[in-house]
């Protein structure tokens, strides 16, 4: 295409993702930044040949739109559609599947090497923005890639100018004399001359000054410097909306023998005057009015994030040892309000979950009461920190994992499916999921007064709307709470945070089946309240274990191996989340797919019960 219809065609790519958002929701201000840059990468490469990898994938709706699925972008994030980021299985331009940030460049220097094990010749493109360049994996794979002199190219999509606003003819004229082969071939035969001197050790001490001066000059006037310490040839700035400068320089990249760093600076929310106005709100947005910008929000109950922000607040007004940590999230947490209340207590490390919990760890070690607040998903990534620096020493470090269970359209990559797992089998770790927001309230307050490890885990959204108490009780620790008992009771079941208004609702749909049900809130994953569970079990038919996270070493697993321990036989119904990842769709799609909506948690007990009953009846004729 001409420079005249890539120009045109970003501005019809422009509207479609802006129309399908606005229906379907998504990461809008990303992808809007990236139209530019994506169509020049796929001007220059042959990406049917050569690699592209996103990091994150926040912003890669044209590349989606670019390889084939133009006719399907309204189905975006939707059940059965397709997905908000790369994924291998939908499309084989997804050379990588991504989602969670600071990956791309150890993926795409995985690829490369692949390549040339296989010998086959490719070219291999990272683009990573600002913000995942703040995740120490990105670094890890800089200094590898830099070590290996790979001929890797990495595009830093710069979009939040948090990396040096170096601009003008200086670095234009910088990166003109790089792409230029003579000035490389130059610096090879300077080298090769210096080391051949007669004399070895005046041949080296000439070349060790020479590389000391031009590291000194290159700190002093290249805006790189930092990513030519990595080893890595850096250009740029460049604009990121400027298709010609951009398709000039991919171009002429192939002269340099050794890994690139493209730097370029895109606006977040680019043609889309609302977005550019506020890209943190349009960053991964709900459904919108297109012509206004206004968030389609029906009216609900406040969200467990909100709910979490205050009571974090509130004990933080009483208690000056209280201090808050996130992961790059402070909105999307709730700790924005906490911050601008307290700003001395409050710490944003970045795409940096380990350092996070670490940084808790510490301020723990040192007297102090850190709050950890990060999703679920992103919690993953600081497994060892949360077992080796935080529960082996026993600190007092509350972890409060938003987003817990099934989070609706963002899919597999995004899911707090497997908290309740991951956190039940670390000694000294105290696990909880709260019933409903007061719950939660109650929770947060409870844990802030003791001296060992908390993890509260809550789910995305609004709240059942039930009534906040201004000045929360404490729960009572390690106890579980009867929800519904009834005499004739022949099934009883346990269930955990999000499942207990869910299991509350499928015991009436029984009761009028003539079945009659024991509705028990756990509240701890670990440690159990072994009692009610002994009691029950040995009190009724069937016990069934209610949560929405993952049946395979969660909850459940936890009440199985009571069960197994204390020698009782009764029959256990597990229901949650099978052994599998769950895909995109509104959370409702979902909690009905994975068989946790009030009618089918009830379907499954009356099927179960009927087993057993028919079971007995063939036993004893």
């Amino acid at each position: 295409m001409s420079l005249s219809e890539l120009n045109e065609l970003a501005g019809e790519i422009r509207e479609l993702i802006l129309t399908t958002v606005a229906k379907n929701g998504g990461h809008l201000a990303p992808s809007l930044g990236t139209v530019e840059l994506t169509l020049a990468l796929y001007s220059v490469f042959d990406f049917s040949r050569d690699r592209l990898i996103w990091d994150v994938g926040h912003q890669a709706y044209t590349h989606k739109i670019l390889t084939g699925r133009r006719d399907t972008f309204h189905t975006l994030r939707t059940l059965g559609g397709i997905t908000g980021f790369p994924k291998r299985v939908e499309s084989p331009f997804d050379s990588f599947g991504v989602g969670h940030a600071s990956t791309s460049i150890s993926a795409a220097l995985g690829l490369l090497i692949a390549a040339e094990i296989e010998q086959v010749p490719r070219r291999v493109v990272a683009v990573i923005g600002d913000g995942a360049l703040t995740g120490g994996e990105a670094f890890e794979a800089l200094n590898h890639a830099g070590q290996l002199k790979k001929n890797l190219l990495v595009v830093l999509n710069d979009n939040e100018m948090s990396i040096d606003k170096n601009v003008g003819a200086l670095s234009e004229y910088l990166s003109e004399l790089r792409l230029k082969p003579q000035y490389h071939r130059a610096k090879r035969e300077f080298k090769d001359f210096v080391r051949n001197i007669p004399f070895r050790d005046i041949g080296e001490k000439i070349l060790l000054a020479a590389n000391s001066v031009h590291a000194g000059l290159t700190a002093a006037i290249v805006p790189g410097a930092m990513f030519e310490a990595f080893g890595f040839t850096y250009l740029g700035p460049v604009d990121g909306h400027d298709i010609k400068s951009m398709r000039d320089i991919f171009s002429r990249v192939g002269v340099i023998d050794s890994p690139v760093l493209i730097h370029v600076h895109t606006t977040k929310g680019k043609g889309y005057a609302p977005a550019e106005t506020a890209p943190e709100k349009f960053h991964g947005v709900g459904k919108f009015d297109k012509a206004t910008g206004r968030v389609l929000k029906k009216p609900s109950p406040p969200s467990y994030t909100e709910i979490f922000s205050q009571a974090v607040i509130d004990c933080a007004a009483r208690d000056e040892k209280i201090v808050a940590i996130t992961a790059a999230m402070p909105t999307g947490t709730g700790l924005k309000a906490f911050a601008e209340k307290f700003p001395r207590r409050f710490f944003d490390v970045g795409i940096a979950e380990e350092h996070a919990v670490t940084l808790a760890a510490g301020m723990a070690a040192g007297g102090l009461k850190p709050v950890v607040a990060i999703y679920s998903t992103f919690f993953q990534r600081a497994y060892d920190q949360i077992l080796h620096d935080v529960c082996l020493q026993n600190l007092p470090v509350l972890l409060c994992l938003d987003r817990g269970g099934l989070v609706g359209e963002d899919g597999a990559t995004h899911h707090g499916a497997f908290d309740m797992a991951y956190l039940r089998t670390i000694p000294n770790m105290n696990v909880l999921a709260p019933k409903d927001e007061n719950e939660l309230r109650r929770m947060i307050f409870t844990a802030l007064t003791k001296n060992f490890p908390v993890a509260i885990r809550y789910p995305r959204g609004a709240g059942l709307g039930v009534a906040i108490e201004s000045e929360p009780s404490e729960i009572p620790w390690c106890k579980a709470e009867v929800v519904a008992e009834d005499p004739a009771a022949e099934v009883t079941i346990f269930a955990v945070g999000t499942m207990v208004a869910a299991c509350d609702a499928a015991s009436k749909i029984l009761r009028d089946k003539k079945i009659f049900v024991n509705v028990i809130n756990a509240r701890f994953v670990k440690p159990l309240d072994t009692e009610p569970i002994k009691k029950f079990a040995r009190s009724t038919k069937l016990l069934v274990t209610c949560e929405e996270g993952t049946l395979a070493g969660g909850f459940g697993s936890a009440v199985a191996e009571l069960l197994a321990d204390e020698k009782i036989s009764t029959p256990l119904l597990r229901l949650g989340i099978a052994d599998k990842f769950v895909e995109q769709g509104t959370r409702a799609e979902l909690l009905d797919l994975c068989g946790l909506t009030p009618p089918k948690i009830a379907q499954r007990i009356h099927e179960r019960l009927n087993e057993i009953i028919f079971g007995f009846l063939m036993v004893t004729t």
